[in-house]
């Protein structure tokens, strides 16, 4: 696999840094997990659970091996750089100072390893005036001016639908420390990342800041092209109080949808631009969509050359046969589902291992490759370091 021989620390809890190690691991990385103490990570006991076993946890951190350390003593923090002089990358989430108050951050680490690749995940980045403020997700993508952008009908804000500034900083961080590796391997040095999440969400705004930055004024999203202005590009409920999608604004799909509705005559108005010039077309969509059941609408729509989908919610999603097919969905012997890994090698594909580490239980093995004998380990064991 790609990523064979590829030594990865990850320090990180939640959802960002676990994600970005889990895809590393399903594409061969070793991933060396250093939980806390005590509970250790903290999905491990969040949300629904299966077969005895948190979902979140088992889809984030499937096929790494765990270590529990203190790395407030000094056995634990001796046994955490033995294992950063032979690491690849090390992967952290804590607030920015964290790990240099421990003693194991960038400028310690590369001091015993030179090549290695450091990222540190935060909400605000390493600097900046929100750097030391505490966030997860919500108070990320609501900083990042995103949130009033998916108000409801009375304009009211909602909650947000996906953790959005979690998902956009895990990929940018895997990214950069991809681009790192290689770079490393051609010149042996390492380098710290610094993945703010908010840059993240801010980075992925091109194509709707388009208003803003040639108007100076905010949005008024009902009136814009991806929030509703369009009447292509838009939700539509059904007769049966299901929805249906259509999502291609491009002249082509409207004529493809209009023509065999009879209303050809709307089509000049599908190429004005989004807002209330479209509105008669929108309203003519809306109530035709609501004279039939979806599926009657599915039936109807199939083989026509129009961009539309049914919204299924997250359960139809999964189980719709495509998911399986593309290895998305697939189950441990015990029956428990797994989420597969969206990058897809011709060659050297994924290998996803289900299985999920129990706290701590890889620290003898872990602990054996450094050299410690079983008396040693024990011993640490004893004094609490792990």
């Amino acid at each position: 696999m790609k990523l064979d021989g590829v030594l990865v620390l990850d320090l990180s809890l939640f959802l960002p840094g676990p994600m970005l190690t889990l895809m590393m691991a399903d594409h061969g990385a070793s991933v060396i997990k250093i939980e806390p103490k005590g509970e250790g990570e903290p999905t491990r006991e969040i949300g629904y659970r299966k077969n005895g076993e948190s979902v979140w946890f088992r889809n984030t951190h499937r096929g790494k091996k765990s270590l529990q350390l203190d790395l407030k003593s000094a056995d634990g923090r001796a046994i955490f750089m033995k294992l950063a002089a032979r690491a690849d990358v090390i992967v952290e989430s804590f607030r920015p100072g964290v790990v240099d108050r421990l003693g194991v951050g960038y400028a310690a680490t590369r001091a015993v390893n030179p090549r290695l690749v450091y990222c540190s995940i935060s909400a605000f980045g390493q600097s900046g005036r929100y750097a030391k403020r505490p966030a997860h997700d919500l108070a990320v993508q609501a900083l990042a001016g995103i949130l009033p952008l998916n108000e409801a009908r009375d304009g009211s804000l909602v909650m947000p639908h996906m953790p959005v500034a979690d998902a956009l900083g895990s990929l940018t961080a895997l990214a950069g420390v991809l681009m790192a590796l290689l770079r490393a391997r051609e010149t042996g040095e390492g380098d710290h990342i610094d993945v703010a999440m908010l840059d993240s969400v801010l980075a992925w705004t091109p194509n709707v800041s388009g208003r803003i930055f040639a108007t100076g004024k905010p949005h008024v999203p009902k009136e814009e092209r991806s929030w509703g202005g369009n009447a292509m590009f838009n939700l539509y409920e059904c007769a049966d109080g299901r929805w249906i999608v259509l999502g291609g604004a491009e002249i082509k799909f409207a004529r493809n949808l209009l023509e065999p509705l009879g209303r050809l005559d709307l089509l000049p108005l599908a190429e004005t631009p989004p807002g209330k010039t479209q509105e008669p077309l929108r309203a003519f969509l809306s109530e035709t969509f609501k004279s039939k059941p979806r599926d009657a609408w599915l039936a109807w729509l199939e083989g026509k050359d129009v961009a539309y989908a049914p919204a299924l919610d997250l359960k139809e999603a999964f189980d719709d046969p495509n998911t399986a097919e593309r290895g998305m969905l697939s189950r441990d012997e015990r029956g428990s589902e797994i989420v597969g890994t969206p990058i897809k090698f011709a060659d050297e594909p994924a290998e996803i291992d289900p299985r999920t580490p129990a706290r701590g239980a890889d620290a003898a093995q872990i602990l054996g490759t450094l050299g410690y004998t079983n008396q040693e380990i024990e011993a640490l064991r004893a004094s609490g370091a792990i």
